[in-house]
């Protein structure tokens, strides 16, 4: 892999939802090759990376964590919004604050993560990644929320490339599903087959490295990374 990036010289990089799943296998990869890791999360990194301790679905309190990180790290070269919920379920059945809280984690939480990180990241001509779904091209039953969410980030980074087009590069990454935490608070009828094949995180991770390694005049638009029996994409 080409490191001839700001990442081997220690570039300041944020990465929300650092803490666990993707999210941490993102952050440990990001400071295996040279980077200078902050995560932000409602726990610490199990890593020993510097974590900033917030709760993404407050918007004025992540745009301050974000640049509490900037200003700890002596600046910010890339973002990359891994934080991610979901709580399934028939529109009618979830609770109107937790399907509030999926739209504000997932979409406001990025779009402040990102607002707050653009003075630092123009100058710097730096990198964002934001992580969408493979359920932000797909919609299905009993995930409203995520979906919604999700189609939001689709919509927001196709847009946000527009808006920063050579000013800072923009990556989408759509991931499948994967081996992580993510499933293990739901109801058993709202959880993966045990035999189902899903994606190492680590691997999925790879693809947010090549993103933020390719050298400058090579941007990486958009990335769709699943398994193999991936059932929501196409």
């Amino acid at each position: 892999m080409d490191t001839a990036t700001p990442l081997a010289s220690g570039a300041p990089v944020v990465v929300t939802g650092g803490a666990s799943g993707l999210g941490r296998a993102v952050a440990t990869r990001l400071d295996g090759l040279g980077g200078t890791v902050t995560v932000l999360d409602r726990r610490p990194s199990p890593d020993g990376l510097a974590t900033e301790i917030v709760d993404l679905a407050e918007g004025r309190a992540a745009e301050d964590a974000l640049a509490r990180a900037a200003k700890n790290a002596g600046g910010l070269w890339a973002v990359v919004t891994c934080a991610g919920v979901d709580v399934p379920g028939r529109l009618d059945e979830v609770a109107a604050e937790d399907w509030e809280r999926v739209i504000a984690v997932n979409l406001v939480g990025t779009a402040a993560v990102v607002r707050a990180a653009l003075p630092y990241l123009v100058p710097a001509r730096g990198r964002i990644v934001t992580v969408a779904s493979t359920l932000g091209h797909r919609a299905v039953s009993d995930a409203t929320a995520y979906c919604a969410s999700k189609f939001g980030v689709v919509g927001f980074s196709r847009a946000l490339t527009a808006e920063l087009r050579d000013q800072v590069g923009v990556t989408m990454l759509t991931p499948g599903g994967m081996h992580t935490a993510f499933f293990d608070e739901r109801e058993e009828r709202y959880k993966p087959p045990a035999d189902l094949r899903l994606a190492d995180p680590g691997d999925v991770a790879e693809a947010v490295a090549f993103a933020l390694t390719r050298p400058p005049g090579c941007e990486v638009r958009e990335l769709v990374v699943t398994p193999p029996t991936e059932s929501s994409w196409p």
